[in-house]
């Protein structure tokens, strides 16, 4: 009898523990993705500036933590978001070069022709990892990968992408909303922010309220005679201040958008259900800020909220990179990051007990304008490796030109105005290395490479420098000519191999030779315009009367896509990109 009660207790205990740890299982968390563009720390509260009234960011910092030594891998857009994309360093596989996909006319004269960077055949989006393990994906609307995204990696990246157009709203998502009024474009051609009227659209049905964006000049936000600290290295004067006084207006503008999209996660109550990640794509938007490896150009702000006031209010003074964002990503949903990331979790189940010593970045072509140049950074110091010391620091570029501020430093230029500070950005040749004191140099302006007293720390960084353009097979030393070559063999593109496709008793069965290709596949019947490609597992259910699409695609590569209907297969076809449309508008 006693063995019988013994046993009795022990099933019960183990039901009564089964029943706690299943209650205790946590639902996965949302993340959303707030990202600006062109945007410093400094210029904001949360990092020491009042001067832009952001109170959607305070409440952010509030609530949230604010990271102070977070940096991008590059000064500009695209080759940032390759890797925030892949979590691979963009040199590490071809996409350092700005930009890729979308050449500027003087960048085409120099024949550099429009192409994709292919990543290693395993790299997978984050994005797309993301979905495959239950989350429902959505980017407004900016992508600029260096590659054309996955077919798999969004259930709906454009305009009218939102979490609330997911059919089932228990499924727990990864949204990104990128907010382009702080971009360096806003210093020149002044556009109308689409959040300005405080509204977005909730749902597709909204479609005349994206007409409101058109070109205007738009108002200052800040008083005409706001106190600015102007950067030593712009104009001290008045054009100099008023490009301060936009820059803070357009901060102000872009608050309010954060607003909007903070507003609609309150009121769907799905605030302590989610991780809030804001940050920008990489450093400010004047001259000598972006496309340099400065801290003015790398060095970018980043808040996390996490749910139910957890770390509310606390500042963390790692070392993190943008390398380190999909990791973290994964880390948080509870997802093993793949091993061909180059980066590691600063958060998250799969956080390491060390924290990165190093940050490092890279600087290649911009648009027509071709340097090399490699950044290693601690907390202190900053090594700058130049590999054509021969060219001048400052190379024109026509985008750049545009902006007041910047025409006014070519002026004072030609007419022998600059004072020591403005000149460095000037001069005609470059030292083979530098070595700036970010702690009593924090606009690095003095190069202490020849200063003997630091040799130590030249010598570590300079040897952290080689070891990971070893590491990564740094492919700025390749000419992108021959660069493009290998991507584009006899000039084109490569294509993804069709499925081969087997079908027994109504089941699908699809394989792809391309290595690499990923599949998916949907019904005709299902498609809608918020919904992905499904990911193709073991295989497919045929259906009666109901067409079948199958995709297979290679980053990197055109994609293709195979009809079944009814037991019968069509030929691969391989819809045309933007390439192809102007190649082909170009010859007729």
């Amino acid at each position: 009898m006693k063995t019988k009660n013994k046993i009795l207790s022990l099933i019960a205990f183990s039901i009564l523990l089964g029943c706690e740890l299943q209650s205790d299982k946590k639902e996965p968390l949302n993340v959303l993705w707030l990202v600006a563009e062109d945007l410093s720390p400094f210029y904001l509260n949360a990092y020491g500036d009042q001067r832009a009234a952001t109170p959607n960011l305070d409440r952010l910092a509030r609530e949230g933590v604010v990271y102070t030594n977070n940096f991008s891998v590059s000064g500009v857009c695209s080759p940032s978001r390759a890797t925030l994309a892949t979590g691979l360093y963009p040199n590490s596989f071809g996409a350092h070069n700005m930009r890729t996909l979308f050449q500027q006319p003087a960048a085409r004269e120099k024949g550099i022709i429009d192409y994709q960077a292919v990543p290693p055949a395993e790299v997978k989006m984050v994005s797309e990892i993301m979905r495959e393990n239950g989350y429902y994906t959505t980017n407004n609307a900016k992508e600029d990968y260096q590659f054309f995204k996955s077919e798999l990696a969004w259930d709906e990246s454009s305009i009218y992408a939102h979490w609330r157009n997911r059919p089932n709203k228990e499924t727990p998502f990864f949204s990104i909303f990128n907010f382009g009024v702080t971009h360096e474009s806003s210093m020149w051609n002044f556009k109308k922010n689409l959040f300005d009227d405080n509204e977005f659209p909730p749902n597709r049905k909204i479609k005349k309220w994206w007409a409101k964006y058109e070109k205007s000049h738009v108002p200052l936000l800040v008083s005409n005679d706001l106190q600015v600290d102007v950067p030593p290295y712009l104009p001290q004067n008045e054009i100099g201040e008023n490009a301060m006084r936009r820059m803070y207006t357009n901060i102000i503008r872009m608050d309010r958008g954060v607003g909007i999209i903070l507003d609609q996660l309150e009121e769907d109550g799905l605030l302590e259900q989610t991780i809030i990640v804001w940050y920008s794509d990489h450093g400010g938007p004047l001259p000598r800020q972006k496309r340099l490896l400065y801290d003015s150009g790398l060095r970018v702000p980043l808040i996390i909220r996490f749910p139910d006031g957890n770390r509310a209010g606390e500042r963390d003074d790692r070392l993190t990179s943008f390398v380190d964002f999909p990791p973290t990503l994964l880390s948080m949903a509870g997802i093993k990051p793949p091993s061909f990331m180059e980066g590691q979790a600063f958060e998250g189940q799969y956080k390491p007990n060390k924290s990165r010593e190093f940050i490092h970045a890279h600087a290649d072509r911009f648009d027509e304008s071709v340097d090399m140049i490699r950044a290693v950074r601690n907390k202190r110091f900053k090594y700058l490796k130049n590999f054509n010391p021969e060219k001048p620091y400052y190379l024109p570029l026509a985008y750049r030109e545009n902006m007041e501020v910047m025409k006014e430093l070519l002026k004072m230029r030609d007419a022998g105005e600059l004072d020591k500070n403005q000149s460095l950005w000037f001069r005609q040749t470059k030292e083979d290395e530098e070595l700036f004191d970010l702690e009593n140099d924090p606009h690095e302006l003095n190069n202490i490479a020849n200063d003997p007293s630091y040799g130590e720390v030249l010598f570590t960084l300079r040897n952290e420098c080689s070891r990971w353009m070893k590491a990564i097979d740094d492919k700025g030393y390749v000419n992108e000519v021959d660069l493009i070559s290998q991507f584009y063999p006899e000039g084109k593109a490569q294509s993804t191999a069709g499925p081969e496709i087997k079908i027994n008793n109504g089941k699908i069965h699809v394989s792809c030779k391309t290595p690499g290709a990923q599949i998916g596949y949907r019904y005709a019947s299902e498609k809608a315009p918020y919904l992905g490609w499904k990911k193709y597992y073991d295989h497919i259910d045929e259906k009666i009367n109901d067409t079948i699409e199958i995709i297979t695609h290679r980053l990197g590569f055109k994609y293709g896509i195979t009809n079944v209907y009814n037991g019968v297969k069509s030929e691969t076809t391989y819809p045309a990109n933007s390439h192809d449309k102007k190649r082909n508008s170009m010859s007729k």
